[in-house]
């Protein structure tokens, strides 16, 4: 880990990771508190991760302990309970056992419920502020490619994916994840950036579709990228150690020709470097008014089993002029907003849903599950990019939350919600041996789920 790095992890990640999970775990668990003590169950406590306390306090009015815990990783609230502890016989009514199921079954929907609404809200205030993104307008093809073969050109605006209208590289991607691992993928575009004609293409995934469901894969397997700004080719940051420090390159180095061709931008850049690893290749700079040749022995990394060159440099950030025609802005007044949040709340929950099963059938890699890792990553991304992203990714993470909850595992509140619609059906509790069974199931499975996306999350940082 460099020094900047670690800078990072400490300044930026951490914070951005314990706030988010402080967040969304306290609106989780408070769905579950005002819930229960509207359905008249005694809450006892209410903590916002585990381990030893770092704040406490117990309020007078009600008696319940509100608890900071050490470990960010999760909450809990803890009611009543004559199976846990021995209860006075005045306040035995007030206990969670003695509830209905439906009460139990409203309490343990609450925690879920609450980050969906969460998600409807915050994606509401979004909508009003303007959420800033781009027209799926095609970039580069490469050639032979599955884009290239089903006759997709560059400056093609998608308008619609599966018959279905599309306004966003962000809406393209999510139908193309969900549809990739079917065999063929129908496009409508529309030539010159959406000026010109009409016509449909179909991507035609084949037998290595479900490697195309792994996000990381989807694009270079089709073939194709979205139009980007152009950055030049000058050089912002250098690796320490890398062949581009070891060549004797510099900050501010504008790279004009590698290996006799020129370059356009930084992107056109990376493309010639990650074909020739492993080459000691010429690249012709200019720094300041001096124009000179140096020799970069180009080093290489393995990336989705392949080699691909690199020489351990990061483009200069600039203010790219982006054309108003490829701007997409989504804004809406209050009402249209809390509308459109409801309704993109819905649709990531289906979507989420639909992808669960397909990656328990096989049909989607399941290489797009993410866990602490990658979300102590994108967290501090979305943190560094501005309040609005991060406020998008604590909607995007909300939903995930609510919906994991939701799962029939016994450990979940989907696995409590089933032993109570079980006990309304035969008109007994499920029993402690069926419990205890089905628990030990329970945390299998969890351990497994997390092992596969720490493994996951390992991978990406790996690549």
């Amino acid at each position: 880990m460099t020094g900047s790095t670690a800078l990072s992890w400490l300044t930026t990640n951490l914070p951005a990771f314990i706030v988010a999970i402080g967040i969304l775990v306290s609106v989780h668990e408070f769905g579950h508190f005002w819930v229960a003590r509207k359905m008249g169950i005694r809450v006892l406590r209410f903590a916002v991760g585990f381990g030893k306390p770092l704040w406490s306090r117990v309020a007078k009015k009600d008696g319940v302990e509100y608890v900071i815990g050490s470990i960010p990783l999760g909450g809990y609230v803890k009611m009543l309970d004559e199976r846990e502890g021995e209860v006075a016989p005045e306040d035995a009514p007030f206990s969670y056992n003695r509830a209905s199921p439906w009460k139990r079954i409203l309490v343990l929907l609450a925690g879920p419920a609450a980050n969906l609404i969460f998600a409807i809200l915050a994606y509401s205030v979004l909508l009003m502020i303007g959420i800033p993104s781009f027209k799926p307008v095609i970039g580069d093809i490469k050639p032979d490619s599955i884009a290239a073969r089903a006759g997709l050109r560059s400056d093609d605006l998608i308008v619609a994916l599966q018959s279905r209208e599309v306004g966003t590289i962000e809406s393209v991607l999510m139908g193309l994840i969900d549809n990739v691992g079917d065999g063929a993928v129908k496009l409508r575009v529309r030539g010159d950036m959406g000026a010109g004609e009409t016509r449909d293409v179909v991507l035609q995934t084949g037998e290595g579709r479900l490697d195309l469901t792994d996000p990381q894969t989807m694009m270079p397997g089709l073939g194709f990228d979205f139009w980007q700004p152009s950055l030049p080719a000058v050089i912002g940051t250098i690796v320490p150690g890398g062949a581009a420090e070891r060549a004797g390159l510099k900050t501010g180095d504008r790279i004009t020709v590698i290996d006799g061709q020129p370059i356009k931008n930084f992107n056109n850049l990376v493309t010639l470097v990650k074909s020739r690893a492993n080459k000691a290749v010429v690249f012709s700079i200019q720094r300041g008014t001096e124009i000179m040749d140096v020799t970069v022995n180009i080093g290489q990394q393995i990336h989705d089993g392949h080699n691909e060159g690199v020489i351990g440099v990061g483009v200069q950030q600039t203010n790219p002029v982006i054309p108003d025609q490829l701007r997409a802005v989504q804004k809406f007044g209050p009402v249209s907003a809390l509308l459109r949040g409801a309704q993109q709340t819905w649709e990531t929950s289906a979507f989420t849903l639909k992808m669960v099963w397909k990656m328990i059938v096989g049909e989607v890699s399941t290489k797009n599950l993410t866990g602490v890792v990658g979300t102590f990553e994108y967290s501090g991304v979305a943190a560094r990019q501005g309040a609005l992203s991060f406020l998008g990714f604590l909607t995007v993470i909300s939903i995930s939350i609510g919906i994991f909850n939701l799962l029939p595992i016994p450990m979940l509140d989907g696995g409590q919600i089933l032993y109570q619609l079980v006990e309304l059906l035969k008109g007994s509790p499920v029993s402690e041996r069926i419990q205890l069974i089905s628990q030990q199931i329970g945390v299998a499975m969890l351990l497994m789920l997390l092992s596969l996306t720490l493994y996951n999350d390992i991978a990406r940082q790996l690549s």
